[in-house]
């Protein structure tokens, strides 16, 4: 796979071209998109095969550093202390444009490139967040940039930022903890998805714990009395966040996965496991939630004798939203236009949104009008903490059918084929062309900033992270 990737990819030099106006430097980027079509698809697809789950994407992050350091960026690896996480840099000077890339799969949702549910490895991972999409379009646009730095038509300093484990670990936390973005006048995002939209929507923030629950064994049926129920424990803990939910506010959200709870039925058991997940729409709302569940927790030890341990896995901010940012951005989708399907994709979508008991309504490739800014409405996502940090322009490709359901069997379906690499080539050109749009008017860059500023919270940004990388454990 690897050999045909690099057969792909062209080599030669630029000629000097001075003076070209914003307009043909757009399509100049347009078309170095195009002709690496066949390189990025291929990329996109061998990263889809690789499924890699978080803080795992050693095989897609290396497709991705290779094919950076082949079109002549300066590739620094394990950033942050995180092996799969990596900058690829080209240019000097000012402005320092930035742009996201992540490249890990969704545990579980193995799916074959086909309209109806089928695994394609049982019990395996796939890409059902779109994100082998994801971070090769952001190399894409990079490396379109790249090549107008090169021969002279832009100035300033491109780099791609390969952040993997958004799905559970957030990397980007750890990242931005290190200062590897404290660099940038502006970085730039994008996200698969089912419209074409500027970033003009929030994200939630979150924190992920876990609560350890300590008790003592028995025999089940002959002492129960001389046992401590760890399990009890547990239970009475998602008993209390369950009654809690009636009590927090309508954009609240509490997600927990039981890890272990015992082993056999006839033993009192002295050990149970219990992550879990609260989100709000700002990191003060949050905190509410954070110190009411540790409440929870120490009841529930309480009323059953137990101990229990709180350990912090991660914690994520909301998206800082940029208007003039997403303002920029909005002209380059509107000048793009929309994305046109062949009737075979369009029967392809409506196929798995039967197969899922949805509308069919097939695929969604029109610019949607620049929306107000508006609250979370859903998600969270890492970016939240580059947001916090650098001004952060972000934008949404159609990659799935829609209105299908996210993370699910049914996006994997489609970012390994036609409809998400259409998308992909799309998501590449919006954001190069408007990285070209700063790149040649520093007006608009101190515009992004000071909008930045403008918003960003008095408070120093402080991460909510325990010393030391990050871990699964």
């Amino acid at each position: 796979m690897k050999k045909l990737i690099y057969g792909l990819i062209a080599f030669g030099m630029l000629l000097p071209v001075q003076g070209q106006n914003l307009k043909t430097i757009k399509k100049t980027l347009q078309n170095s998109i195009d002709e690496k079509k066949e390189a990025l698809t291929q990329i996109s697809d061998a990263i889809w095969e690789a499924a890699e789950t978080s803080l795992e994407e050693y095989e897609s992050s290396q497709i991705l550093k290779d094919y950076a350091r082949a079109q002549g960026f300066e590739v620094t690896e394990n950033i942050a202390g995180i092996s799969t996480a990596f900058m690829a840099k080209y240019g000097t000077g000012k402005p320092v444009i930035g742009i996201l890339g992540e490249f890990d799969a969704n545990a579980g949702i193995s799916q074959k490139r086909k309209p109806t549910k089928e695994a394609r490895i049982p019990g395996a991972a796939g890409h059902g967040c779109g994100h082998n999409l994801f971070g090769t379009a952001s190399l894409a646009a990079a490396v379109a940039i790249k090549e107008q730095i090169e021969n002279g038509t832009l100035e300033g300093t491109v780099i791609f930022y390969g952040t993997p484990a958004e799905e559970t670990i957030f990397a980007k936390v750890w990242m931005a903890r290190a200062g590897v973005f404290d660099q940038l006048d502006v970085c730039m995002d994008w996200h698969p998805g089912d419209n074409i939209i500027s970033g003009t929507e929030t994200s939630k923030a979150l924190v992920d714990f876990r609560v350890m629950f300590y008790g003592d064994t028995s025999h089940a049926s002959a002492d129960p009395w001389n046992g401590k129920s760890a399990v009890d424990a547990m239970e009475l803990y998602t008993t209390g966040l369950n009654y809690y939910r009636e009590h927090i506010l309508p954009t609240s959200r509490i997600h927990y996965q039981i890890e272990k709870a015992g082993d056999v039925v006839n033993v009192v058991p002295d050990y149970a496991k219990i992550w879990t997940r609260l989100r709000e729409n700002s990191v003060e709302q949050v905190d509410v939630m954070y110190e009411r569940a540790q409440d929870i927790a120490k009841g529930a030890a309480l009323m059953t004798g137990t101990r229990y341990e709180f350990k912090l896995i991660s914690g994520i901010y909301e998206i800082l939203v940029n208007r003039t940012g997403a303002e920029i951005m909005q002209k380059n989708l509107e000048a793009l236009g929309e994305i046109s399907y062949t009737q075979e994709e369009t029967a392809y979508a409506n196929t798995i949104l039967k197969e899922a008991g949805k509308p069919q309504i097939g695929i969604n490739g029109k610019v949607t009008p620049l929306q107000e800014t508006l609250p979370a409405q859903g998600g969270s996502t890492d970016v939240g903490d580059v947001s916090q940090v650098v001004p952060t322009i972000r934008m949404s490709a159609t990659v799935a059918s829609d209105g299908g359901p996210w993370h699910s069997w049914a996006v994997v379906a489609c970012t390994g084929m036609s409809i998400g690499h259409k998308g992909m080539i799309y998501a590449a050109k919006a954001l190069s062309m408007t990285m070209a749009d700063l790149y040649k008017n520093p007006k608009l860059v101190e515009a992004v900033k000071a909008d930045y500023q403008k918003n960003k919270s008095e408070k120093p940004y402080t991460p909510r992270i325990l010393p030391g990388p990050p871990s699964l454990d």
